[in-house]
């Protein structure tokens, strides 16, 4: 006897927000909040008839409540449409700040989260800073973030995780979406190799330069590895391979393709040891570019390295990461969309652990100048290897704590922490000794 299998589905509750005006930046980080944080089902509406009429979940985001609906005040940052300077001011909330300060006794917050999220996730600050740093970045320590002492914070989840609550709290049958904490290791090749691989004048101008300043121990043991009596330091390939097998990552490697310079001194791209490195990489990990220093803002330049990864690896490369994290809100990221990036992974900083743009997650790239929604996927990373080392001056121990702290942040939000680690790190040679052991014990942690 056939029986027909009947499946009912129970309707979703959407949330129907109330707005005076519809802006792309509401659009953005309504869809960022709502739909990407929580998993919300939502709809925009400046009409006051259907909000009134519309059963179901209700928000109000304006200058005043309305019919005994949620409300949260609005400030007028989604509102604009140029760039101005804001100079934010911050409230206590909950254990973290808010910025753009709202007081109404019905307010569920009493700063625009929707605001401050969008401050932080657009960069705002970054399109109108003056000071840089010697290679044109802006600083950790110019962001108000910082000066809040909330840089080690992941605002924009925390902020959304609050308003989830205050969203269920009011209406029961909402669904707020489960999430999950990842781990994405990610690797730069700078330099693929300390010793070999580097052509006659790179080895003998090192050897001359070591004997000026009677560095015997460099000399030996660049003797030794390019008698293949050693083993390159910078050759740590098998236990990056080894690590994510162990633990089941899925890292992103960016390659360093260009031109050698001061400042770029990766082996040629004609070497024909390291373009099979490169595939050996590409059969088991994800790789991207990683665009020199010289190449900023040249787009001939980044494409010219592009097509060389590309033709190397015979597939299209869609990812990046900036060299020495050279980058500049907007110019680097719509140099990246004409030649059809994706993803990018420059979002951080150098002399900072922390989340530059607020948020422990992928998003995309909002265009202020053009005020427009790209389809630039951003994933910021939480740490370098390098902060903690030579920025920090951190020993094994101190990077370990702060490390499992960031992570710990992230993994209350239930975000993605993205370590950005070198190859030449994990050789535990001179300045980075006890690395190899203390990158797996991070591993380790995160994985828990």
């Amino acid at each position: 006897m056939d029986y027909e299998k009947r499946i009912t589905f129970e309707p979703v509750m959407k949330l129907t927000v109330f707005v005076e005006r519809i802006t792309n930046r509401m659009n953005y980080i309504f869809d960022l909040l709502l739909h990407g944080q929580l998993g919300i089902e939502y709809e925009l509406t400046t009409d006051v008839e259907v909000f009134n009429t519309t059963d179901g979940a209700k928000l109000v985001y304006a200058k005043a409540p309305m019919n005994n609906a949620l409300f949260q005040k609005a400030s007028k940052l989604l509102f604009e449409y140029n760039i101005v300077e804001q100079n934010p001011t911050s409230v206590d909330y909950e254990g973290v700040k808010g910025i753009f300060p709202v007081y109404h006794p019905d307010s569920i917050m009493p700063f625009d989260p929707f605001a401050a999220s969008f401050y932080f996730v657009s960069r705002y600050e970054e399109y109108l800073a003056q000071v840089r740093d010697h290679y044109g970045r802006f600083q950790a320590e110019s962001t108000c973030m910082y000066e809040m002492g909330m840089l080690q914070k992941p605002l924009v989840n925390i902020y959304a995780r609050h308003l989830g609550q205050m969203l269920k709290a009011a209406y029961p049958d909402l669904t707020i979406k489960k999430r999950k904490f990842h781990f994405v290791p990610t690797y730069d090749i700078d330099a693929a190799w300390s010793y070999l691989h580097k052509g006659f004048y790179r080895t003998a101008g090192a050897f001359f330069r070591d004997l000026y300043h009677s560095d015997f121990d460099e000399i030996r043991k660049r003797h030794r590895v390019l008698m293949r009596k050693e083993k390159d330091p910078f050759d740590t390939y098998d236990l990056q391979l080894a690590l994510q097998k162990k633990y089941n990552l899925h890292p992103v490697y960016f390659i360093l393709c260009g031109d050698y310079d001061l400042n770029d001194k990766n082996i040629s791209i004609r070497n024909d040891a390291f373009c099979k490195l490169i595939k050996h990489i590409g059969d088991y990990a994800e790789v991207g570019i990683h665009p020199s220093f010289s190449s900023y803002l040249n787009a001939n330049r980044i494409q010219m390295e592009i097509n060389r990864l590309s033709k190397t690896l015979n597939r299209e490369i869609t990812k990046s990461r900036q060299h020495f994290l050279r980058m500049t809100m907007p110019r680097s990221y719509q140099k990246l969309i004409e030649l059809d990036i994706t993803d990018d992974y420059t979002m951080g900083f150098a002399s900072q652990a922390g989340f530059r743009a607020g948020i422990a997650d992928t998003f995309r790239f909002f265009d202020l100048e053009n005020d427009v929604i790209t389809h630039l996927n951003v994933h910021p990373f939480a740490l370098m290897d390098g902060t903690a080392c030579d920025y920090l001056n951190l020993d094994i121990e101190a990077t370990y704590t702060l490390t499992t702290q960031l992570i710990d942040e992230v993994k209350a939000v239930d975000g993605t922490f993205v370590f950005l680690c070198h190859n030449e790190t994990l050789s535990g040679q001179k300045r980075w000794a006890g690395w190899p052991e203390l990158y797996q014990r991070i591993i380790e942690y995160a994985r828990k």
